[in-house]
């Protein structure tokens, strides 16, 4: 691969770091390899064995998704360990340009490019194309971005909306909360939704029943939902579900979002059957007076991994981001 050919995408999650070349003015990703965070200790060890392992000695424009805020050049990863400063790394490696931007507003220009065929339709329709989208999803956080349609294009927000607070609906639900607010303090819907958030609200409901929580891994809890062995696991990954589409459809009122909502991440694909039989859509298009706006609001789900890698390489020559 020659350097002149090829810039850097990045998409850099709490757990796993997705690094891709793409060619300059497109945004499909090639030579994909995903690097555990954990096993480097900061973002330059990670880039420097990519760039060495797919043969590229160096790039001249890159552009990274991060699980975190940006504000100025100072990144501080949510849910890992990596900080750097992006003006000290860009001269590290002598590129000309090097963009950063948040995961989900990433996650949203992806959307633009995801396949037909890795798009599964949950619920509503048809929508206004002419409106705002939102694009949201569950991983090792919540993550919560919208494209707002301009004259030029689409422009991606970047939000911290998985931080809002967790706001309950009935009587089990303040127990859930009394419960992870003695754990946590203050208690955002993140807490729940997202791979430790199914594990805290596993642990809630059995406290509230008085039974056992024998499983201790978000995926171990997924996996005996979706085959029964487990009542608790089964009713914890329900609840779930529903409580993302009442938060999906909060987002939709908020950010007035009729031209759809897209659920990305890596967790929902992996119960996609269980996710689309789910009280998820009633959670969704519960909203009182204002059910038929949601009932009007398509509803898709995210098949493709590397939705935030195509949003990094989109970002790259997008004059918005």
């Amino acid at each position: 691969m020659t350097t002149e050919s090829y810039s850097l995408v990045g998409d850099i999650g709490g757990t796993n770091a997705r690094f891709a070349l793409v060619r300059q003015g497109q945004v499909r990703p090639e030579a994909i390899r995903v690097l555990p965070c954990g096993d480097y200790d900061n973002l330059d060890q990670a880039v420097a064995e990519y760039l060495a392992g797919a043969g590229v000695a160096s790039v001249e424009q890159v552009c990274l998704a991060v699980a975190s805020p940006v504000r100025g050049t100072e990144v501080r990863m949510t849910n890992n360990h990596w900080r750097f400063d992006i003006e000290a790394v860009r001269r590290q490696f002598g590129w000309s340009v090097f963009k950063v931007i948040n995961d989900f507003a990433a996650m949203a220009l992806g959307v633009l490019h995801v396949a037909e065929d890795q798009r599964v339709h949950v619920c509503g329709g048809p929508g206004d194309p002419t409106r705002p989208r939102l694009v949201m999803g569950p991983g090792t956080g919540l993550g919560v971005s919208g494209l707002v349609p301009t004259r030029s294009g689409w422009v991606p927000l970047m939000t911290e909306g998985g931080h809002v607070d967790f706001a309950p609906t009935d009587e089990r639900e303040m127990a859930v909360l009394r419960i992870l607010r003695n754990r946590f303090g203050r208690v955002s819907v993140e807490r729940i939704l997202c791979g430790q958030g199914l594990l805290n609200l596993y642990q809630a409901l059995a406290e509230i029943q008085g039974v056992s929580a024998p499983l201790d891994a978000p995926e171990k809890i997924t996996a005996a939902a979706v085959a029964n062995r487990d009542r608790l696991a089964r009713e914890a990954l329900g609840h779930f579900c529903e409580i993302l589409g009442r938060t999906a459809g909060n987002g939709v009122l908020t950010l007035g979002s009729l031209g759809g909502v897209y659920l990305c991440g890596g967790i929902l694909p992996r119960f996609l059957d269980f996710f689309l039989e789910s009280r998820f859509r009633n959670g969704f298009e519960d909203k009182g007076r204002m059910r038929p706006l949601l009932e009007f609001t398509p509803v898709y789900l995210i098949t493709d991994p590397y939705t935030g890698l195509l949003g990094a390489a989109e970002a790259l020559n997008n004059v918005e981001v």
